[in-house]
Order: C-alpha cells, then sequence, then structure tokens
C-alpha cells in the first residue's frame, strides 16, 4: 500500500525555501532603509505561518514539471504572494480594521511598534512584492503575467475586505457572504494556484475555478476554526467573528452543513487535480489541508 504523503515534511522544506529568500529580502532593505520601517517588516513578514499560499503555488509548479529550488521563478512568486498576504494581516489588524492584538502567536505590528509604522510596513511589503517579482531574469515575460496576476488578486482582496466592513452594518445572506470570500480570501488562493502553472508553463491550465474552491473551503474552515479552536492554538484571537455577529458561512448555515459545503469545495478542486498524475501529489494533499487543519 502506498504510503500517505509527508505533507509535514513538504510544508517544511517549503517554508525553510521562502524564509531564506524574504528574510534576504528584509536584509536588502534595511541595509539602505530606515532601521524602524525594516524591523517592523522582518516582524510581521517572518513571524513564522504555515507559508501555505507559496506551497501551493510550489506544489502546482511541480506539477507541471517545473523547479521550485533556490532561483527558480515559482519560488520567486511564492515569496512575492507571502509578501502580499503579509501586507493584508498587517493592515487587517489595525485598529481601524479588525483591531487585533495577536497574529501567530505574537504581538500584531502596530502593538509591537506603533499604527503608523504598521501601516509603513504594510505599504512596504505591498510594494516589495512587486519588486521582488518583477527582478526576476526573463525572456518570455512570465514575471510580468504573474505581477499582473498577483496585482488583481490583490484588487479583489481589498475590495473582500471592504465587503466586509460593509457587513458589519449591512450583514449579508449567503451569496453576499460567498462573494466577500471569494474575493477576500479567495482571490489570493486562486493566485496560488494559477500562478504556479503560469511559472511552470506560461499559462494558467484552466486552474482559476480550482482555486476559487479552495479559497472558499479555506475561508469557512477558518470560520470553523474561529468557532472551536483556542487562541493558543489560533495563533490569533479565537471567537472574534462569532462575538461580533459576523455573518459568516457556519453562522447561516450551522456548522455541520457548513463543514460539509467546505468538503464539497475541496473535493471539487481535487477533481481539477486529478488529471495532472503523480506529479500534483503534493498539491493534492495540500488541498485535503486547507479542511482537515487545526489551526
Amino acid at each position: 500500500m502506498k504510503a500517505p504523503f509527508a505533507l509535514d515534511t513538504y510544508l517544511a522544506g517549503v517554508a525553510g525555501r521562502v524564509e531564506k529568500e524574504l528574510r534576504a529580502a528584509v536584509e536588502a532593505g534595511a541595509r539602505a532603509g530606515p532601521a524602524r520601517l525594516w524591523e517592523a517588516v522582518g516582524h510581521a513578514l517572518l513571524g513564522g505561518g504555515k507559508r501555505l499560499r507559496p506551497a501551493l503555488a510550489c506544489a502546482t509548479a511541480e506539477a507541471f514539471g517545473a523547479p521550485t529550488g533556490e532561483g527558480s521563478l515559482a519560488l520567486r512568486f511564492a515569496c512575492a504572494l507571502e509578501m502580499i498576504h503579509t501586507y493584508s494581516l498587517v493592515h487587517d489588524d489595525l485598529p481601524c480594521m479588525d483591531d487585533d492584538d495577536l497574529r501567530r502567536g505574537r504581538p500584531t505590528v502596530h502593538k509591537a511598534f506603533d499604527e503608523a509604522t504598521a501601516v509603513l510596513a504594510g505599504d512596504a511589503l505591498q510594494s516589495l512584492a512587486f519588486e521582488h517579482l518583477l527582478a526576476a531574469p526573463s525572456s518570455d515575460g512570465r514575471p510580468a503575467l504573474l505581477a499582473s496576476l498577483l496585482a488583481s488578486g490583490a484588487t479583489r482582496m481589498v475590495e473582500g475586505q471592504s465587503l466586509d466592513l460593509e457587513a458589519e452594518t449591512r450583514p449579508p445572506g449567503l451569496d453576499g457572504v460567498l462573494d466577500l470570500q471569494r474575493r477576500k480570501t479567495g482571490a489570493l488562493l486562486a493566485a496560488s494556484v494559477v500562478g504556479g502553472a503560469i511559472a511552470a508553463t506560461g499559462g494558467d491550465q484552466g486552474l482559476g475555478p480550482a482555486g476559487q474552491k479552495l479559497g472558499l473551503a479555506f475561508q469557512i474552515a477558518d470560520d470553523l476554526l474561529d468557532l472551536t479552536a483556542t487562541t493558543a492554538d489560533l495563533g490569533k484571537r479565537a471567537g472574534k467573528d462569532a462575538a461580533a455577529g459576523k455573518a459568516t458561512v457556519p453562522a447561516l448555515l450551522g456548522v455541520e452543513e457548513a463543514r460539509k459545503r467546505a468538503d464539497d469545495y475541496c473535493e471539487e478542486a481535487l477533481q481539477a487535480f486529478a488529471g495532472l498524475g503523480d506529479r500534483a501529489e503534493a498539491l493534492r494533499a495540500l488541498a485535503r489541508f486547507v479542511v482537515s487543519r487545526r489551526k
């Protein structure tokens, strides 16, 4: 019988490569820029985390036979993706947004430094992502395609955050919640998968819808964890969405139906990956992890 895929080992390998490249980018910035700003950028960017989006990008690139090691375009895109994701966390945690004190088990940037520095750190991460990605050597325009994908995903993510803020005073129905989540969470998850395909082949290989399904599955799983996990497990404040009365899929449909929805979305994504063969084993394992994770 075939042994189960060693996902923890795979995630650790991707995280190690990503961490090395991110650290080098922060250190290069610190050599030329204001020390406090780059200390805040490092606090946000090098604070751990699952590195799920980079892992999805690398796993998709590998499914199409592309390298994901040091110097590869897939890894450079994975790091740019993590920079955009981290900028969004820094800004989401601000008092004017979600007002969180804890992220990845550590004080949020505005708590560790101050609010203005947190805003600037997020701004720096956003621009650094594109600077880092577009510095990739290329003769076929793939870095530009990836930058366009990343910019579009970031715009959809910001639209989702705007809808999330509106929902605090005008709670949406189920269709509105799903639209919000396709933008706020689904756009960057989809970009992870599509970007891996572009890095490997120069095209999206029709994986956008599968990426969106994974994004919805991830967000529903996240909302369920907000209800069932502890602050220590999550590394951020648990129960905040329920306490704020936020409209989520579990709040609207109940825990069991929400869990079924997440599983169904995951299965739809897996069906899209089925034809990719053995090289997509990591990608399929990551898709399952999206809904089975406990933090």
